[in-house]
């Protein structure tokens, strides 16, 4: 905080009407004639003025100070709105004028209205600067020509310019269709794309990633020719096949017939699945390549019939249910929230996948997503993910056992927290069934203050919108 005030007063300290005052009194002093009375009566007018003035300009003093005051508080309070979103810089000088005419009670003083100006300067952040002024009605000082005091304060709230990257993993299992969790959460994640999108004054300030996630992950299927692609599980599980081998089929013309209707491998029917990547990988930010490649969820990808004419789905759980592919960073506010609102339940948890991607999306550079280089220049970066579930771990690529799947968990988490640009993550547990606290997710965070234990859907919205205000204030570093 940084204040500068000019006050008028105390150049009339020196005025003519104090120089008048001092050459009566010397005038006074030296006097050794005539009658002592008359000459302290005619002295009494300018010796009570002088006095006067002193009262004049304590009240004055107080009145500047009671501003100051008023205008530091003012400023810090609008640094913290524009920091949390809850007001646009067009709405700077209206609120700096509410919060000034509630700080500032001095009943002796008029003021005017305050002026409030922001600026955003690249590398040295952005400052609000407050001024006002007022005057009050003199006493005294009015009988020698100087019927009000005049005074003027200033006050100038700066932080730095930080710029933010939050990567949200939302919970889309099967579980989530109960007890009104799933548009509870959709309510939740909109609202907290809006609250953070206040804090962009510039494209690129802030950045928000989707990472919706179930057993797997949609990557979506632009990658299907990427060399970092394993389609091994594919292949294996999708044979061509004209044989009635097979003993589940009844006659031989019933073999033949489905024979002509099965598919070969065609990776143009891939709908972009992911399952976890193969292990250690599953746990590290380690960009994809041909040597590390994340495995494909292979027999489920499409909406068709197997061999047995059963129909099969995944990443559709329905002809309108569908997990979209993850968005990675966007500044487009819109897609991010219709996407949101396309969000439908379908599978098992595992957390973890969600985690990991989530992670992903952060890396500049990093395959698939390349997150934005960063103007490290003149920018200070915060990351953030918000990884939000309903229930235990289920299901993984190697384990349908919760404790096995935690531990790889657990030391995901402990990675992204020692990742060097020290990202900060949230976890939400939606626990309406019961369960225990989840201890994985309590462990995830960044704190204990980051992890969030809520047993009703409808505490999800003021959870998000603790976390956007807490991701607000890590906008504010000086």
């Amino acid at each position: 905080m940084a204040t500068e005030i000019t006050f008028a007063v105390r150049a009339m300290l020196d005025t003519v009407v104090f120089r008048r005052l001092r050459a009566a009194a010397r005038r006074f002093a030296g006097a050794n004639d005539g009658n002592i009375a008359i000459l302290f009566g005619i002295a009494i007018i300018p010796i009570i003025t002088f006095v006067g003035a002193a009262v004049d300009y304590t009240r004055a003093v107080n009145a500047r100070s009671s501003m100051q005051a008023a205008l530091d508080s003012t400023a810090l309070m609008l640094a913290k709105d524009l920091t949390e979103g809850t007001i646009s810089t067009s709405e700077i000088s209206k609120k700096a004028d509410e919060y000034f005419k509630a700080l500032y009670t001095n009943p002796e003083a008029k003021s005017d209205p305050v002026t409030a100006s922001y600026t955003q300067t690249s590398g040295n952040g952005s400052t609000i600067l407050v001024e006002g002024s007022g005057a009050i009605d003199t006493g005294f000082m009015r009988v020698v020509g100087f019927p009000t005091m005049d005074f003027k304060a200033r006050s100038t709230s700066a932080w730095g310019n930080v710029r933010m990257r939050v990567a949200m993993a939302l919970d889309v299992t099967g579980s989530m269709a109960d007890d009104g969790k799933m548009p509870a959460m959709q309510k939740a994640a909109k609202a907290l794309v809006d609250q953070l999108s206040k804090l962009a004054k510039n494209d690129g300030d802030i950045y928000i990633s989707i990472i919706p996630f179930a057993k797997d992950v949609n990557l979506g299927t632009s990658f299907k020719d990427e060399s970092w692609i394993d389609w091994d599980v594919w292949t294996d599980q999708n044979p061509e096949w004209g044989t009635c081998s097979n003993t589940k089929k009844k006659t031989k013309s019933d073999c033949l017939t489905k024979a002509s209707r099965v598919w070969t491998p065609d990776k143009t029917k891939w709908t972009g699945c992911v399952t976890d990547r193969t292990q250690a990988y599953d746990t590290k930010n380690d960009a994809p390549s041909s040597t590390n490649a994340p495995t494909m969820v292979v027999a489920e990808e499409y909406t068709g019939k197997d061999r047995w004419g059963n129909t099969i789905r995944y990443c559709k759980t329905g002809a309108s249910a569908y997990m979209p592919p993850i968005m990675p960073l966007s500044y487009d506010w819109t897609a991010l929230k219709t996407l949101i609102g396309n969000l439908q339940p379908t599978g098992n948890t595992n957390q973890g996948i969600g985690m990991a991607w989530a992670w992903l999306t952060l890396g500049v550079g990093v395959p698939p997503f390349n997150a934005p280089p960063k103007d490290t220049a003149n920018y200070t970066y915060k990351d953030a993910i918000v990884l939000l579930s309903d229930g235990l771990n289920t299901q993984n690529r190697w384990y349908s056992n919760a404790s096995q799947i935690d531990a790889r968990q657990k030391i995901l988490c402990a990675n992204a927290k020692a990742a060097p640009h020290n990202i900060d993550i949230y976890t939400v547990h939606v626990n309406t069934g019961g369960d225990p606290e989840s201890v994985v997710l309590k462990g995830c965070a960044s704190g204990p203050d980051k992890f969030y234990h809520i047993t009703d859907p409808d505490q999800t919205a003021s959870v998000f919108n603790s976390i956007g205000q807490s991701l607000a204030k890590l906008r504010v570093y000086k």
